[in-house]
């Protein structure tokens, strides 16, 4: 099967999950829906996809308003293909979801409760990783620029051995309103956008996003670390 008859699938099938447009909040200017001609034609002609696949097949709505960063972290550890929780209700097989991926060593990191009540900073989302056993490298954005974050994503999402999860502040890309976390699943270089994988999906549809605005985004204060936001690179 060739790359485009793969890729146009995949497009249609995740497409075909998310709420019509009517149903979300409208979205600026600046963002091109997914699940728009637009959107979708950017997939297919897309440099850097390799994320999108395993991404897709494994994507997650966040069951919480605070729960961005478990619903990016189940799908992320499910396309790594990192050992799963076995479940009896499963034949012993199972995924990771929004519940299991917390242990006793995720809470040293941050108490599920406390998620519950005010999400997670970047630092956090890399430690709860990591309690998971794979390679995590946290980057905020004041510690880095523009074309070392395109060049670090870009071949993240390209090689099939990481993936990327972006920490930025909605209302810096017109969207409403504070800070969230998703996964980024494809690049194009003509118009130097990257496709973010949207968790909120009763919020906002997947979008592309310029390079610039999105860093702009990663590149704002996180109150409750001090720190700016950013991205992780995640491997096994």
């Amino acid at each position: 099967m060739s790359r485009f008859t793969l890729a146009l699938a995949a497009v249609l099938a995740l497409a075909s999950s998310y709420p019509a447009a009517a149903e979300t909040l409208p979205l600026p200017a600046s963002l091109v829906s997914f699940d728009s001609d637009e959107g979708q034609a950017l997939l297919l002609g897309a440099e850097a996809i390799r994320d999108f696949f395993p991404l897709s097949s494994h994507f997650t709505n966040q069951v919480n308003p605070a729960f961005c960063g478990p619903a990016s972290i189940s799908m992320v550890l499910n396309a790594l293909d990192v050992p799963r929780p076995p479940s009896p209700l499963t034949l012993g097989l199972g995924l990771f979801d929004q519940e299991n991926i917390f242990t006793p060593a995720t809470e040293a990191v941050k108490p599920k409760e406390s998620i519950l009540k005010g999400g997670m900073t970047l630092d956090q989302l890399g430690g709860i990783l990591a309690a998971h056993g794979v390679t995590v490298a946290v980057h905020h954005a004041g510690d880095v620029d523009l074309d070392a974050f395109r060049d670090a994503a870009v071949a993240a999402i390209g090689d099939g051995d990481h993936y990327v999860l972006v920490n930025y502040l909605r209302k810096a890309m017109g969207q409403e309103a504070g800070g969230h976390i998703s996964p980024l699943a494809a690049y194009d270089a003509d118009t130097d956008r990257f496709l973010i994988l949207d968790v909120s999906q009763y919020k906002y549809p997947p979008v592309w996003v310029g390079s610039e605005a999105l860093f702009a985004a990663m590149d704002t204060v996180d109150s409750e670390e001090g720190k700016t936001r950013g991205y992780l690179l995640v491997s096994r």
